[in-house]
């Protein structure tokens, strides 16, 4: 698309020096390198918001729901068994 090479640069430079001189180029060169910084900086916010926008699962980020109480445990059995006879003492009565 458009390319710009090592003499491209170094033409503009030369260019830019004629044009503002010695004095000013050196206050241009820090600006320029400072706008670059914020632009860069504000791409990658820009990228890492778009990742989080693309990688969001509101189901996944949702409140889970409290789990629901155990059952309650079965009732005992009634421990009033009638007692069976034992042998020996069917034994005993004869």
């Amino acid at each position: 698309m458009f390319e710009v090479g090592f003499t491209e640069i170094i033409l503009i430079l030369g260019i830019a020096l004629l044009v503002l001189g010695p004095e000013r180029l050196p206050k241009l060169a820090a600006d320029l390198g400072r706008w670059a910084g914020r632009a860069r900086s504000m791409a990658r916010q820009l990228k890492t918001q778009l990742e989080q926008e693309a990688n969001y699962d509101p189901l996944r980020d949702a409140p889970k729901p409290a789990p629901a109480a155990p059952p309650p445990p079965p009732p005992a059995p009634s421990e009033k068994v009638a007692a069976e006879p034992d042998e020996t003492d069917a034994s005993k009565s004869t």
